[in-house]
């Protein structure tokens, strides 16, 4: 070992008693820690910024499935003086100094990832779900290469071929889709796909599909054409953690996912792997698509990983799935059409139009009444036939709603807090004027943050 290598050693081990010393000395806010009073009287007008923020996720019913409510310490460790340290590369091999401390952060972070999903390596700096796939395909393909991916009309990423993105414009993309009439995937469709053209990558992954993957099949898959495969989980990592929807860890090359959405911890993304393709992921991240990491977001997923692996975590997730289950059944019954028929996660897609009303529309009217969601694509056909005269121009996909149970779930609410959810969503497509304070009524019962109500 080089005397350098020791030192850095020693430095490191130094750090973490001190760290650790100072917990069991009270644990004192660190200087620097947030202060709002301060912030209102330098700046008020962002403090009103917050403020009213923070009033719009209490007062309304947040049904967006990428989102939810991260606990207060996850928060803590966001507003942290960590924030204020730059820290490019890696633990032990950074180009700032003063990064012992940082580096016991980043290390406990890789070490839970590690843990809670049972993969080989971690890498928690990616800034968001995008840089993790762009990291992925960085280490894994040239550009020009063929890529397998969900279509964008069929609920694909951004990241899993559009023209506007870097990843439309990188590699030469074949989307698979869905079954029109059950919205369901078809995954012989997707292996006569792959013969056809040979990709370098298939990804798995959606921002809109409700039903479990069979990642197997598609490691199958993959194995048949020599391709690597790729899990864009952002969606169903928090799923996967709790323990109620299946792992690609076992089966993909490379797997990314996003630290928000169910979850629950700080805007992020991370990139699980096996050893033998470790280097090569980090070298991705950095410094190849970015630079430092955001060392007060990597302690905050620190944070959240320790918080999924705890019993607690588990009943809550799986309280998010039968909640999802239940709303998609109480929506079904009041008249929308529910894609796939149900839900497996979190995620339900719902068309309004048996009811008289654009998905468009009917998002513009949940927001009126204090309800939060979003709209997707639903299957269809990729290419619509064109219009019978000039200017031919395609007919408008089919949209509808999507909307997620996690938020809601994190905030206390169950099963029959979903049976109201139906009613207050049909009822604000029929513009009832009373909606509005309803929602409100239901909200204020289950607030985000109880302790600061």
């Amino acid at each position: 070992m080089s005397a350098t290598t020791a030192s850095a050693r020693s430095a490191g081990k130094a750090a973490e008693e001190r760290a650790r010393a100072a917990v069991r000395d009270g644990g004192a806010p660190p200087a620097g820690a947030p202060d709002f009073a301060a912030l209102l009287r330098q700046d008020p007008e962002i403090a009103g910024v917050l403020l009213g923020e923070g009033a719009r996720q209490a007062d309304g019913l947040q049904l967006i499935a990428a989102e939810n409510f991260t606990s207060p310490a996850v928060l803590a460790a966001l507003g942290s003086p960590l924030g204020n340290k730059y820290a490019e590369g890696y633990p032990g091999a950074r180009h700032h100094g003063g990064c012992e401390i940082v580096d016991l952060a980043e290390r406990i972070a890789v070490e839970r990832a590690k843990a809670l999903f049972g993969a080989e390596h971690a890498n928690v700096q990616p800034h968001s779900g995008s840089s993790a796939v762009l990291a992925a395909y960085a280490a894994l393909l040239r550009p020009g290469d063929t890529v397998l991916a969900m279509s964008l009309p069929h609920g694909g990423h951004l990241t899993h071929g559009s023209p506007a993105n870097f990843s439309g414009r990188w590699f030469d993309f074949a989307g698979y889709g869905l079954d029109e009439e059950t919205g369901l995937l078809d995954y012989d469709a997707v292996r006569a796909l792959a013969r056809e053209r040979r990709p370098k990558a298939i990804v798995c992954g959606s921002i809109s599909y409700p039903r479990h993957l069979d990642y197997a099949a598609f490691r199958d898959i993959a194995d048949e054409v020599g391709a690597y495969l790729i899990a864009d989980v952002a969606h169903p990592m928090g799923l996967i953690a709790g323990g109620v929807a299946p792992s690609p860890v076992p089966y993909a090359d490379v797997v990314c996912a996003t630290t928000h959405k169910v979850l629950r911890g700080p805007r992020g993304g991370m990139v699980l792997c096996g050893a033998r393709l470790a280097e090569r992921i980090d070298r991705a991240v950095f410094p190849f698509t970015q630079g430092g990491a955001q060392m007060n977001a990597v302690a905050a997923k620190a944070v959240a990983f320790a918080e999924a692996a705890t019993p607690a975590f588990g009943a809550y997730a799986h309280q998010v799935v039968a909640n999802a289950r239940r709303l998609a059944a109480a929506l079904a019954q009041r008249g929308l059409t529910i894609g796939t028929g149900g839900t497996d996660t979190h995620l339900i897609t719902a068309d309004p139009a048996p009811l008289g009303v654009d998905a468009r529309t009917a998002r513009g009217r949940l927001a009126a009444a204090g309800i939060v969601l979003d709209t997707c694509a639903l299957p269809c056909a990729e290419e619509d036939a064109p219009s019978p005269g000039p200017p031919y121009k395609r007919a408008p996909r089919r949209s509808g709603l999507r909307l997620g149970t996690a938020a809601v779930t994190t905030q206390g609410m169950g099963e029959a807090e979903m049976e109201r959810i139906a009613d207050l969503i049909v009822a604000a497509l029929r513009e009832d004027g009373a909606v509005r304070a309803q929602t409100a009524g239901l909200v204020h019962r289950f607030p985000p943050y109880p302790d600061r109500a």
